[in-house]
């Protein structure tokens, strides 16, 4: 079922004062209908990696006769892991959200590295995409997880859920067994109503209640973790993510530290965990979840996945790393060493090697042919756009669609292309450039959020009479929208290529770029912005006094 060269997500080791973090790096908000401004369940996803290619994978409902057997091929790299028995149902998916309104998404933990199953026929991406064709509910997706990893065998390292239908939203982290054991040990919990979560690469789950309803887990998640010497002590005091995936600096600096920065944009009192996320107080631990001071709305957790650490003391626009245009990015490795120390590199919610990134929002106060979208967007989140594709939806744009391009060749015709071209030319200016396109992507996502109600009420006067016809209605909506979009960052890439050209800044009025008063075929003399005062002082202080212009007495 699996696009068969589809490539695989980069394992980043990095190398923080003696200890070692592998990290796929991806990041996932969780948002409750108590916590969101319309009463929408909402999940996010960013997914990372420098060789992923970001495309929207869509998948029409289908019957299968009796004895269909589904191919398995890895997510991370097209490998061929196995068959499996196709269900005689399956449903319509876009992306990682279904027709029922169901979103899954993920960040890889990786964990005890003797625990992973190299011959597990299900990873942790055919999880979601499997589960996805044949679950209507967060719950009937974690029973039908867990008998995949049970019965065909796990074969990824650690990962941590987020699961979300109209009404609930889930986190559940897992981990394989090893070699020797086919399946895997598990923990589900349900975020209270009204409450946020977060996940970006480091297992949350900690202790959990034995005996709840909102908690589930496999039946041996404690008593093998005594089996293998990972937990000594009382059941009441187990914690999975202790016993699976111990804390060491990176899981703290390089990827708590991204929960850290989501729950501080929203929650009060986040400063008292400020140590934990920088990596020096692992005893200080966050909350699973916390409770939003103002209800979010898709507006705000699409901010909260464009974060760079922006004014806390892991702000990435503020030291000489920025340059002189406070550029929040840093290439890779995540560590370097000056005069035999260790230094890192931050890692922001939003970094430069997103394939594709989404917000998805189901609602329970309207049919499912109408309530879920997926808005979705390729690449780094702080450089692109999202757009309103209905989860209902029988087609998609072709500039989104698998078929739309690779990384190893440019195509006119991908929007991951497109808005790629961008985010390269903005992060060479970024408090220019980058702001320029920021405001693009602001205006074109307000103007969807504006709309977006009038589209709802059209579908659901269609709905009345005829759903196939309020679901066609949808998806010509939907492909119009990215197809508008594609559209926009194309005229986008030419605007910036004349408007900020050689470092200058052309001078526009009323949306027009003014001429010399001379000739409308050359500008008027452009403006100069120069570098920051950070990135002057850098310069001076390195140059040894070779820079420095001699007095002029007059």
């Amino acid at each position: 079922m699996m696009k068969k060269n589809f490539v695989a997500y980069v394992l980043v080791a990095c190398m923080i004062f003696g200890a070692i973090k592998i990290v796929d790096a991806c990041s996932s908000i969780l948002v409750t209908k108590g916590a969101s401004a319309d009463g929408s369940t909402m999940i996010s996803y960013a997914a990372d990696s420098h060789v992923l290619y970001g495309e929207l994978y869509f998948r029409p409902a289908a019957t299968h006769p009796a004895g269909t057997m589904l191919k398995v091929y890895d997510w991370d790299g097209g490998k061929f892991r196995g068959v499996i028995p196709q269900v005689e149902k399956t449903y319509s998916t876009v992306g990682n959200m279904n027709e029922h309104q169901l979103a899954i998404s993920e960040s890889t933990y990786g964990g005890r590295k003797e625990l992973v199953n190299p011959t597990g026929i299900v990873d942790y991406g055919s999880l979601i995409y499997i589960t996805l064709q044949r679950a209507k509910t967060a719950r009937e997706a974690i029973v039908i997880m867990d008998e995949l990893m049970q019965t065909y065998g796990y074969g990824s390292s650690g990962e941590s859920f987020s699961i979300a239908d109209t009404n609930e939203v889930w986190i559940m982290e897992l981990i394989g067994k090893g070699p020797e054991h086919k399946g895997s040990v598990w923990v589900a919990r349900l975020i209270p109503n009204g409450y946020i979560s977060a996940h970006a690469n480091q297992a949350r789950i900690t202790t959990f209640p034995l005996d709840d309803p909102n908690t589930l887990y496999s039946k041996d998640v404690i008593s093998f973790a005594r089996e293998q010497g990972y937990f000594k002590g009382k059941d009441k005091d187990f914690s999975f993510a202790d016993a699976y995936a111990p804390l060491d600096f990176g899981a703290m600096r390089y990827c708590d530290a991204r929960v850290w920065s989501a729950f501080n944009m929203v929650a009060p009192g986040m400063d008292k965990y400020l140590d934990y996320a920088m990596g020096s107080n692992p005893k200080n631990r966050m909350p699973l979840w916390v409770k939003p001071a103002e209800k979010l709305s898709v507006a705000k957790v699409a901010d909260i996945m464009r974060d760079h650490y922006e004014g806390t003391p892991m702000d990435m626009t503020k030291d000489a790393g920025a340059g002189g245009e406070e550029c929040p990015y840093r290439w890779r490795p995540m560590s370097y060493k000056v005069d035999g120390k260790t230094y890192l590199n931050e890692r922001a919610i939003a970094t430069q090697q997103t394939g594709f990134w989404f917000i998805s929002q189901s609602r329970a106060n309207f049919p499912d042919v109408v309530g879920g979208i997926n808005w979705f967007g390729v690449d780094d989140a702080a450089t692109s756009c999202l757009t309103p594709i209905y989860s209902s939806s029988t087609a998609i744009s072709p500039y989104f669609s698998v078929e739309s391009g690779d990384l190893l060749n440019y195509s006119d015709k991908s929007a991951f292309w497109i808005f790629n071209r961008v985010a390269q030319f903005a992060y060479l200016r970024y408090n220019i450039v980058g702001k320029a396109v920021q405001e693009c992507a602001s205006d074109f996502e307000n103007r969807c959020f504006e709309s977006q109600p009038a589209i709802d009420a059209a579908a659901m006067e269609l709905y009345k009479s005829s759903p196939a016809k309020a679901k066609q209605f949808l998806t010509d909506y939907s492909v119009r929208r990215a197809n508008e979009l594609f559209d926009t960052w194309v005229a986008l890439d030419k605007y910036l290529m004349v408007k900020f050209i050689d470092g200058n800044v052309k001078k526009e009025l009323n949306g027009k770029f003014q001429n010399n008063g001379q000739s409308n075929r050359i500008p008027a003399s452009p403006d100069t912005p120069g570098y920051t005062e950070v990135w002057k002082r850098a310069v001076v202080n390195s140059s040894n006094g070779v820079l420095l212009m001699p007095s002029v007495k007059k």
